[in-house]
């Protein structure tokens, strides 16, 4: 328990664990949990829930008020940055319907990901590099630090904002399902975790996951911009390769690697070790792993995508969440953005 006292970050880090030595101490962990867990049931969790839990309605309706927000400025950049830009680079149709939804969420992306990496890595705080800090000076209802709320409210009312645009606004694909659980499952995460204070976990969470949204985005902006004009592009063509190669690494090395090595070994066993009787451990761990079950299945995708590229059976790369030549011929454009389909049609004609 010394080391529950660690605040500052300053003493020689944890090493880091082998992937073997992480899935035994975890398991072993998990298994000492249910074992000593005489009282599990919803007597337990109602308790811990009325206990430790601490999310006041203004914090509620602040973020409601900002998925809003998120909803109101994507709609305004549409209509005036994004349509315009595809409008005067003569995208193709199908590109310039889809540039609306990938310029947004890299401009989200990209932003929240610069946020999180400079609390990670140039402000004071240790959690990446000794993520078993992160539960060091926990205690039920402690206050949040200013700046990681910040991260908090911006991601908690983005994912707000984006199961109402997976529905709504953006182009319905063959895994959208699976991406709405997704949301679903990240904001049962952003809320709870804000709740019981576990904000530190969270703060790694994102960090590790938006890398590779970013890069996505970047990818698959080269990949509209290549063919533009009724030219190929060999530039775009070439960032759109090397983008896609980048982010095939980034998918497995920060979700597939980093994450349960930094994150899912830290709430399974590290947690348990600062703080015996941590609330809700069994409920964050299923969430947390059924986040990782859904970054393997994207995993899986993302190996059969390369695959069709190297084998020749893809010429072109298309759309990295486009995963057959007939669905990326047949998607619909973002909901939000059918008009655009129909007015280039009509500047095609005229």
């Amino acid at each position: 328990m010394a080391a529950a006292t660690t605040t500052t970050g300053l003493e020689t880090p944890e090493p880091m664990p082998s992937y073997a030595q992480m899935l035994q101490r975890s398991w072993a962990s998990v298994l000492a949990a249910a074992r000593g867990c005489g009282d599990c049931g919803w007597g337990l969790a109602r308790r811990g829930l009325a206990e430790h839990a601490h999310l006041a309605a203004p914090e509620l309706l602040l973020a409601a008020l900002c998925a809003l927000g998120w909803t109101a400025l994507r709609s305004v950049a549409t209509a005036r940055l994004f349509r315009p830009l595809a409008k005067r680079c003569h995208l193709q149709p199908r590109d310039a319907a889809r540039l609306p939804e990938s310029a947004w969420k890299l401009l989200f992306y990209l932003g929240c990901w610069s946020y999180c990496a400079y609390l990670l890595l140039g402000a004071h705080y240790p959690f990446f590099h000794d993520p078993p800090s992160v539960f060091y000076a926990w205690r039920s209802g402690m206050a949040v630090p200013w700046d990681i709320a910040t991260a908090y409210l911006l991601q908690g009312s983005f994912y707000c904002h984006s199961i109402y645009a997976t529905v709504y606004m953006d182009t319905w694909r063959k895994d959208s399902i699976v991406m709405l659980v997704h949301h679903v499952v990240t904001l049962l995460l952003i809320a709870s975790s804000y709740a019981f204070r576990y904000h530190n976990v969270g703060l790694l969470v994102f960090f590790l996951h938006d890398v590779s949204d970013v890069q996505l985005e970047f990818t698959k902006l080269n990949i509209y911009f290549k063919a533009r004009g009724g030219a190929y592009h060999r530039l775009h063509g070439l960032v759109a390769n090397l983008g896609c190669l980048s982010f095939c690494f980034c998918w497995f090395w920060f979700r597939l690697y980093w994450f349960p090595l930094k994150v899912l070994y830290v709430t399974c066993h590290c947690s348990l070790q600062s703080v015996p009787d941590i609330p809700y451990y069994f409920f964050f761990n299923t969430l947390l792993l059924l986040l990782t079950v859904m970054n393997v299945y994207w995993f899986l995708y993302i190996v059969a995508f390369a695959a069709k590229v190297l084998t020749g059976q893809m010429r072109e790369l298309e759309d990295l969440r486009e995963y057959d030549a007939l669905e990326a011929q047949t998607a619909e454009p973002c909901k939000a953005e059918k008009p655009l389909r129909n007015g280039l049609m009509k500047d095609k004609l005229f």
